[in-house]
């Protein structure tokens, strides 16, 4: 089921040992570069992951569209100023949040046109509550064969709007679509996440007016100008979440730096819970096997949901401790109950049957990896099977597909180089 055909080689019995930090949070970055979109000057993101696949996937959007992007280390400098949006020839681009473009194409033309949603399939994540936001705000919306037409009227103006379930992505859609209208917009029952809250601070930098009221409403006045500066990118939580789990289940030694402690004070109350004791300071965590009682973590319990407690985007990093702690877990995921695909691919490499039902995974450990051949499935589900061939002991590990990880990892093979461990990387 990959839609990518790069494969990464993966030799175990390589034990990681070393530092690696933690990059700009991928739901963010991706996010802020569609802002910089609306912008009317140079905008500088710093902190941000360059070599996301993701990210890749937008700008290579945006350049078609009259968009300048330059990156450099971890800074991408993007140039709206000459952003003139066309029909384009292609229209396939395997990324989730291209609705995120329609604001910018709205503000220069009245017109959009954006590629569909496309993503990790996780269960129901349709795109109606997009079409319900621009509606909201007077436009019209066609569903053609190549793409997504939204056409705004003379001018685009405030609007007021419940979302009818809690979501991340209409949030960021309707923030982005009420920085450039006329007038005061008010959302109740919004989803404020971390990364919602880089993009509100980014947006108030560029001169739009944001009151946030509790966890759940906001009022945005739009700007007919929205100035460029330089802005830098929260780390990424999940990426963080993965390499201390990495640690954990390797028997390794990992310093990770940039830890976003904020943002994952419950997911990290978990982890000590189920006895991995690791050692932080104000940005950093260090995790081995002394971190741990005998070695190993013990049976837990977790329910994913939304934030601020464990995210279904943490769900298959739970369930990998889970595969290596000792007892029987239970993984629940409420927020995507079909987030499960990934359990036959990771099965390959794990010597007990693994039980998987919508919303509930259940773990017997801990388990014995050893090396398989595997294909891509969703993001996070492919870098769980990453994690099970690096810590098979021995044997040769190959992963089609790979780049459905990569999506969310910047410069992986990099850092796993890093850490002592060798992996190859084939296009």
């Amino acid at each position: 089921m990959a839609i990518y055909n790069d494969i990464i080689e993966i030799e175990g019995g390589q034990v990681p040992n070393g530092t690696v930090t933690v990059s700009g949070a991928k739901n963010s970055a991706t996010r802020l570069l569609a802002a910089a979109s609306i912008c009317d000057e140079v905008v500088t993101l710093t902190g941000y992951p360059t070599n996301l696949v993701d990210s890749k996937h937008k700008e290579r959007f945006l350049n078609k569209n009259g968009v300048k992007t330059y990156s450099e280390n971890d800074t991408l400098t993007i140039d709206p100023t000459k952003h003139t949006p066309i029909e384009l020839d292609d229209y396939f681009y395997p990324i989730r949040t291209t609705y995120l473009l329609v604001a910018g194409q709205l503000k220069k033309g009245l017109k959009a046109n954006i590629p569909y949603p496309g993503g990790c399939n996780i269960g129901a994540r349709k795109y109606d509550v997009h079409i319900a936001i621009w509606e909201a705000f007077g436009c019209d919306v066609e569903e053609t064969d190549e793409c997504l037409v939204i056409t705004a009227p003379n001018s685009i103006e405030a609007s007021d709007y419940e979302f009818p379930i809690s979501t991340v992505g209409g949030t960021e859609n309707a923030l982005l679509v009420a920085a450039i209208a006329k007038g005061t917009s008010t959302f109740t029952n919004a989803y404020i996440t971390p990364e919602i809250e880089d993009l509100i601070s980014f947006l108030r930098a560029s001169g739009v007016s944001i009151e946030v009221t509790g966890q759940s409403s906001i009022k945005v006045t739009g700007s007919d100008y929205l100035k460029g500066h330089t802005f830098h990118v929260l780390p990424d939580r999940i990426e963080a979440l993965t390499w201390l789990i990495y640690g954990a289940i390797s028997g390794g030694e990992i310093l990770i730096k940039n830890i976003p402690f904020e943002s994952m004070q419950i997911p990290l109350m978990y982890l000590k819970n189920a006895g991995v004791d690791f050692f932080q300071n104000s940005d950093s965590i260090f995790i081995n096997k002394a971190c741990m009682v005998d070695g190993n973590a013990h049976s837990f319990e977790v329910a994913c949901g939304t934030h601020p407690g464990i995210i279904s985007d943490m769900q298959p990093f739970y369930v990998m401790l889970g595969l290596k702690s000792v007892g029987k877990s239970r993984i629940h995921d409420y927020r995507y109950p079909e987030r499960i695909t990934y359990i036959k691919e990771l099965q390959k490499f794990v010597d007990l049957e693994l039980e998987a039902i919508q919303g509930k995974i259940t773990t017997n450990g801990p388990v014995k990896f050893s090396a398989a051949n595997a294909s891509a499935t969703d993001l996070r589900g492919t870098m769980a099977a990453v994690l099970a061939a690096l810590c098979a002991p021995s044997g040769l590990s190959v992963i089609k597909g790979v780049s459905m990880a990569l999506r969310g990892y910047n410069d992986l093979e990099h850092k796993l180089s890093l850490l002592g461990v060798k992996v190859k990387y084939q296009k």
